[in-house]
């Protein structure tokens, strides 16, 4: 196969990804990895692949298939199974699919949570499903109102869209319906004992007195609840087996007094369902027919069956899948908000932690939150371990086909190129798109990094990325020797070195800082082609690293360029 009809075939490929549209964008990165040898002729591969790609994009998307099928049957085969992440729940075509999503509005969520999250939306996508996100908010003491809006914000970032939003404290009466039918059926009933009282008799599988009482008396129990009984000292707990293997079947609480104002519905209601109960009970009562959550409720599956099925409702079939473990990465809620409370961390989207929130503002991508959910898989065993170079592997591998490159010295020292041409010089915004060009003008002076001239040895040949090549002498005499690179590559001398630089000239220079994960502000120079960027965008300062443009601020007359390290 000529090179004409492999590159056909990645673009056919590129093409039917992005249903029927080639991304040039992608195109060239995906080719320069499977065809290095093209790395040094960009612009007679974009001649090459100009005609290709509008050949292809004036096909239908049904068209582009067929002349894939020509070219490798066997795309589509592996497509579908690397794709389906899924294939273990046996879902037919044409099931009907609806999944969910519940969050507890009380904190920020991190990329542990986004596993669940991602893994329910993308299992409605896969099937043509529908997706819920329903707030379980019935525990007034744990809500905080805040908390509904920012965990909608950091859900939409992840790119999820959901198809009904659901507040489980709106059905709370539906709930207290449901509970009702359980105490006449004598299937629940009003309990006095204290919660060290109902532990010891769990452990020793045994029955309390209050277990016995007539569907009538619990009922008037169950109103003395709802009126005037002072919180804590009755419970509503279903009847079941106080013998069972699972502990948690042991006649689990389903409902309890709170007095405190809930933030949609002030004091309305006074009594509230615990978590097992409403989450089984509108899981079925919406009709959600998947749900993916992490072990910890596997315990629980079973008691959430069965409340269901003692109602009638649809049996969700339920999946539990193990949680990722954070490695090296602050992730208990109450940790964060302590250390956010005492100042140790500026806020829920310190740099430094693995929320949702922090990694948005330093500029990861969801693509590489789907990415990492998808290389960890769905799996009962032990908890895949994430840790902050398996999750900076996958966004750099997003980051680097897309990425804008410019120029950023850290601490700054000045030199001087004896006989310098002081040419004009071009460097391109990205290695392989087309994304323009950066335009200077040398005088001869430029800005290094103090780590570079500290490890330059004399007589060597060290060449300005993109620009010239010169010889150091010694400190004081660093001599121009040629502006091509192919004479840099020539070079035998193994203590060649290629460095980033910036010409010394206030007019071709902005101000810049940039904020890391260790709340160091490192406060620098940078090109000014960097004024072409716009709050939130992500980019390479070469040699340094991926940053986020976070804000522009005026200082003295001057802007000031302030961006969040990525990594």
């Amino acid at each position: 196969m000529d090179d004409n009809l492999k590159f056909k075939e990645k673009i056919l490929e590129n093409a039917i990804k992005h249903k029927g549209d080639a991304n040039v964008k992608f195109i060239f990165g995906a080719i320069l990895k499977d065809f290095p040898e093209w790395r040094s002729k960009i612009n007679e591969l974009k001649e090459v692949l100009s005609p290709i790609v509008d050949e292809i994009n004036k096909l239908s998307l049904d068209e582009q298939k067929e002349e894939l099928k020509k070219i490798n049957p066997g795309f589509f085969n592996k497509e579908k199974e690397e794709r389906n992440i899924f294939a273990f729940l046996n879902i037919k075509e044409g099931e009907k699919v609806v999944s969910a999503f519940p969050p507890s509005p009380e904190k920020h969520y991190h990329i542990g949570h986004a596993k669940g999250i991602l893994l329910n939306y993308l299992l409605a996508k896969q099937y043509n499903g529908k997706f819920h996100l329903r707030f379980e908010d019935t525990n007034p003491k744990n809500v905080k109102p805040e908390f509904y809006q920012v965990m909608q914000d950091d859900i939409s970032w992840l790119g999820v869209k959901w198809d009904k939003l659901i507040y489980a404290s709106d059905h709370i009466q539906t709930l207290i319906d449901f509970a009702e039918k359980l105490i006449i059926k004598n299937q629940a009933y009003v309990c006095f004992c204290s919660p060290e009282e109902m532990s010891e008799n769990r452990n020793k599988k045994q029955s309390c007195a209050c277990r016995n009482k007539s569907p009538q008396e619990n009922l008037i129990d169950w109103e003395k609840m709802k009126k005037d009984m002072e919180e804590g000292k009755a419970s509503l707990r279903l009847k079941i087996d106080m013998s069972h293997k699972n502990a948690r079947m042991r006649d689990p609480t389903i409902f309890r007094i709170i007095d405190a104002e809930h933030p949609r519905h002030g004091y309305k209601f006074r009594l509230f369902p615990t978590y097992d109960f409403q989450n089984s009970v509108l899981d079925g009562y919406f009709g959600v027919t998947h749900r993916l959550r992490t072990v910890e409720f596997e315990m629980a599956s079973e008691l959430h069956h069965y409340i269901r099925k003692l109602l009638g409702l649809y049996d969700t079939t339920t999946y539990e899948f193990s949680r990722l473990n954070l490695e090296g990465m602050l992730s208990s809620g109450r940790v964060i908000r302590e250390k956010v409370e005492s100042g140790e961390l500026i806020g829920w989207d310190d740099p430094s932690l693995p929320t949702l929130t922090s990694l948005k503002r330093r500029g990861f991508s969801p693509k590489a939150m789907e990415d990492m959910l998808v290389e960890t898989g769905i799996t009962k065993s032990s908890g895949s371990t994430l840790t902050w170079d398996s999750l900076i592997k996958c966004n750099k591998r997003v980051l680097n086909d897309t990425s804008k490159r410019f120029f950023l010295v850290k601490d700054p020292i000045e030199i001087i190129i004896k006989n310098d041409p002081k040419q004009k010089y071009s460097l391109s915004v990205h290695p392989n798109l087309d994304l323009g060009k950066r335009d200077f003008v040398s005088n001869g002076t430029y800005l290094i990094e103090k780590e570079d001239f500290d490890s330059f040895k004399e007589g060597q040949l060290i060449r300005l990325m993109d620009n010239l090549n010169f010889r150091f002498k010694d400190l004081d005499n660093l001599e121009f020797e040629s502006i091509d690179y192919m004479d840099f590559k020539k070079e035998e001398n193994s203590n060649k070195k290629i460095i980033h630089f910036l010409p010394k000239d206030n007019s071709q220079l902005v101000d810049v800082t940039v904020f890391t994960p260790e709340h160091e502000l490192i406060k620098t120079k940078a090109e000014k082609h960097i004024s072409q960027l716009e709050v939130g965008e992500v980019i390479q300062f070469e040699r340094f690293g991926f940053c986020r443009l976070d804000s522009i601020e005026e200082v003295d007359g001057n802007k000031v360029y302030n961006f969040w390290f990525t990594h």
